[in-house]
């Protein structure tokens, strides 16, 4: 098996936790993934040299960045701390973190003095030549018509702009989003995506790209690591791991919602059943045994309404229960009720806008409705 590109395996003590983060990358674009107060964004400033571990090991292409009091190096290989300017890794700020008294082109061309090519161009020929790379910058993120503009007087889609083609003049490997979407709108923030996910592509780009919106990582990531109280609880896929959480704090970051405390009552190579508390329920084989108290969790779209009147699928043969429904949501191209079932706990179901149209489903009407078996999934201990 080849090397990761990029090895991060560090810890740091924080005032409200201690922050031990161990990833491994490729050319790929990993979404870190948590609540506020985490770690995600101490984890980019470890990465970029901004902040140090207390101890561990960061390399990128085979470069050690950092590395103290890292596991197997005692009494053998020194401490190394690459500068933050020496390490080439581009980061786009939450808030663009632009020099205001600089105009659009000049906050692009500042790190281009900065780097190796930079470094050797002097004189009036060398400024004319960031000057020009500054301007192919600008141009690449559609921006080179506001280049004499200053920060206050640029849109927040804009400002984004300017500082990701900022990051990009470093000539980076390594390209560092701390929450870039989160003072943008939709459509804004869709452009945005779909440049990064080019620029990704085409510089062969590693890409750590923090967000809390789970919208943002699927739009994104290749891969997802879920941090935790300072801790990646799971890595993976995104759509893996959103269908299958490996724990309950992962679901409830992911905000994944019907979760059901359990008690296994039988299980054989065809079927488990469930005690929920008082409901029984029956769930595929998953590794299980009997007795075992744990979470379950079903997503709202695999809980199916029934109709009364017409003969059942396979697929809601099981798990049906009469309720009452508790609340209704209408958004966009989507419905969410909320139903309260026999042993008082509530599920949530969504379904599109024009699905069940002959159902009445205003609050205090009863429904019937079926958890889809396949869907149910097990977590850990409840």
């Amino acid at each position: 098996m080849s090397q990761p590109r990029l090895h991060v395996d560090a810890s740091r003590r924080l005032p409200a936790l201690d922050l031990r983060v161990r990833l491994d990358l490729d050319t790929e674009t990993l979404v870190l993934f948590g609540p506020s107060g985490a770690g995600k964004t101490t984890t980019l400033d470890m990465v970029a040299g901004l902040a140090d571990p207390d101890a561990g090991e960061i390399s990128l292409d085979g470069h050690t960045f950092f590395r103290r009091g890292a596991p197997g190096t005692a009494g053998g290989a020194p401490p190394v701390r690459v500068p933050a300017r020496d390490r080439h890794v581009g980061y786009v700020f939450q808030q663009y973190a632009l020099f205001p008294h600089m105009t659009a082109l000049q906050n692009v061309m500042y790190p281009l003095g900065h780097t190796p090519a930079g470094r050797g161009q002097a004189g009036g020929a060398g400024r004319a030549a960031r000057q020009a790379r500054a301007h192919a910058l600008l141009e690449r993120v559609r921006l080179d018509g506001v280049a004499d503009r200053f920060p206050r007087e640029l849109s927040g889609g804009q400002q984004q702009r300017v500082a990701l083609a900022r990051a990009l003049a470093a000539e980076p490997r390594l390209l560092l989003l701390d929450e870039p979407f989160s003072a943008v709108d939709a459509a804004v923030r869709e452009h945005l995506q779909r440049d990064i996910a080019e620029l990704q592509s085409e510089l062969g780009l590693i890409v750590i790209y923090v967000t809390h919106r789970l919208e943002d990582a699927f739009a994104l990531g290749h891969r997802i690591a879920v941090l935790r109280e300072g801790r990646i609880e799971q890595v993976g896929p995104i759509a893996e791991v959103f269908r299958r959480p490996a724990t309950a704090g992962v679901a409830e970051v992911m905000g994944i919602r019907n979760l059901l405390s359990v008690r296994v009552v039988a299980a054989d190579a065809g079927e488990l059943r469930l005690d929920w508390e008082g409901l029984e329920l029956s769930a595929p084989p998953q590794p299980a045994r009997v007795g075992d108290r744990a979470l379950a969790y079903i997503r709202p779209e695999e809980v199916k309404l029934l109709y009364g009147d017409r003969p059942l699928s396979r697929s809601v043969a099981y798990n049906r229960f009469e309720g009452q429904v508790l609340r209704v949501l209408s958004g966009a191209g989507f419905r969410e009720i909320t139903v309260r079932l026999p042993n008082g706990r509530e599920v949530d179901v969504r379904f599109p806008l024009l699905s069940y149209g002959a159902l009445d489903l205003r609050p205090g009407v009863a429904v019937q409705l079926a958890l889809r078996r396949e869907a149910l999934v097990l977590l850990g201990p409840g």
